[in-house]
């Protein structure tokens, strides 16, 4: 038996998803808490991201909640020109080691224990010294990585690549020692699109880069997601989604109306898309990559050759002056559902469309406030993260039903209204504006029919 620990809930991963948790079991509890992570510091996948990754959302809306996150002002240059700043990785892993150390660890109730590998039941162990400690959570023990992914920087690519030929994840490229005369870049996902982007921002030649994208993706258009100043322009576009989840006839019809409003977007509007990632662009990144003409669309790569680059369906040539670029891997994982509260654990999943923060916060609300695990598990569904465009629609499905549910809490109805990670939380500010007050009595006239729609095309 190692070192024991004597706490009330041990939470099992210090990326976004614990820290957010934590955060609210601390401000609505007197909970005592161990923190058991992997890493050296808190902050998850951000730490192992590639250097050029930004937050893809304005940050006043990301993070724990008892730190504010960003700034009110917006960018002047590059692809976010004339919207709200994105933080940079370094930012978000800042913030979660501030409010570590400067909102957990100084309660007196929490207890980090960073550099450690969870074993189960309880027990973990030090990667330092190898040191074992044994947690006694007397009420539950947290699942934070239940969901966790993988980045290209930690995943060796899922195809063969022969010796000599160069192949390098996204963060490589920030570190490049010898240049390139060609680059093929990797993925269809967000990494994919930041890359693309980054690359053209040092001002490579579009005609010396090959896309290989085995999907098209939907993207929401970072203009309609925006806060202060420019939320009433988010509360519209709000208010056209219900309308048109209220009349379409059909998913593909959904898509169609809101590429349509410019709500989504596609890189290639000449090709069918399905993929659906959720991560959020600009007009102006849309429009460098569509500068891009070499698009490879033969599935995913099986084997990259001195010569010739193996796909699903046939092979494209290569040579030894390319670089290829691994951005392919699997980002969020999609395991089996399971019930968030069950005796004695709590597993961490995402519930509703929407900002991973609000919702990973909602659920130590919930633990917090609510009477009992039936009544927790009925406001708090778990779902897949969206990956297709029919999982956009369950996701909001999901939002809307959650939103219903909460109106018989009312202390968690008034924190889910008020706190800075509700993207509406701000929208008072503009109450005289006339936009706000028509684009509430557009949402209102049509959440029944989008909410009874939405759940006969999910299920059609």
């Amino acid at each position: 038996m190692g070192r024991l620990v004597e706490v009330d809930y041990l939470i099992v991963g210090a990326g976004a998803a614990g820290m957010v948790f934590a955060d609210q079991l601390l401000a609505h509890t007197d909970a005592t808490v161990a923190i058991v992570d992997r890493r050296h510091a808190p902050g998850g996948h951000w730490l192992d991201a590639y250097p050029f990754v930004r937050l893809h959302q304005p940050a006043v809306s990301y993070g724990v909640a008892s730190l504010p996150f960003g700034l009110e002002r917006r960018d002047t240059t590059g692809v976010n020109a004339g919207l709200y700043e994105l933080a940079s990785g370094a930012e978000v892993c800042a913030h979660f080691d501030e409010a570590m150390t400067r909102v957990f660890l100084p309660t007196g109730r929490v207890r980090y224990f960073p550099m450690s590998e969870y074993v189960g039941e309880g027990r973990f162990v030090s990667r330092i010294d190898g040191r074992e400690w044994e947690a006694l959570a007397r009420r539950r023990i947290v699942d934070a990585r239940y969901v966790e992914g993988t980045v290209p920087a930690t995943a060796p690519p899922r195809f063969a690549v022969e010796d000599g030929v160069r192949c390098i994840p996204a963060g490589e490229l920030a570190r490049l020692e010898t240049p390139a005369e060609r680059f093929a870049v990797i993925g269809a996902g967000k990494t994919a699109l930041d890359t693309l982007v980054w690359l053209l921002e040092q001002g490579v030649d579009p005609a010396a880069i090959t896309w290989i994208k085995p999907r098209e993706g939907w993207w929401p258009n970072r203009r309609f997601l925006q806060p202060y100043e420019l939320l009433p322009d988010q509360y519209a576009a709000n208010a056209d989604q219900i309308e048109t989840f209220a009349h379409a006839s059909s998913i593909s019809d959904v898509f169609t109306r809101l590429e349509e409003l410019e709500i989504l977007l596609r890189v290639d509007r000449n090709a069918p898309a399905e993929m659906f990632h959720g991560a959020i662009v600009s007009d102006a990144e849309v429009a460098q990559l569509r500068r891009i003409e070499d698009i490879v669309r033969l599935g995913r790569v099986r084997a990259i050759g001195r010569d010739r680059i193996e796909l699903d369906e046939g092979s494209i040539a290569t040579t030894p002056g390319t670089l290829h670029v691994h951005c392919t891997a699997s980002g969020f994982a999609r395991p089996p559902l399971r019930s968030i509260f069950e005796p004695g654990r709590i597993t961490v999943q995402p519930m509703f469309w929407g900002t991973v923060s609000m919702q990973f916060a909602l659920i130590g609300v919930v633990e917090a406030l609510l009477p009992d695990d039936t009544a927790r598990n009925a406001m708090c569904r778990p779902i897949h993260l969206w990956d297709s465009s029919r999982d956009f629609l369950v996701a909001y499905l999901a939002l809307m039903a959650s939103t219903r549910a909460r109106a018989a809490y009312p202390d968690v109805a008034q924190w889910a209204r008020t706190t800075r990670l509700y993207p509406f939380a701000e929208l008072s500010r503009h109450a005289d504006d006339p936009r706000v007050g028509a684009a509430r009595e557009r949402s209102r006239a049509h959440a029944a029919a989008a909410f009874e729609n939405l759940a006969r095309l999910v299920n059609s």
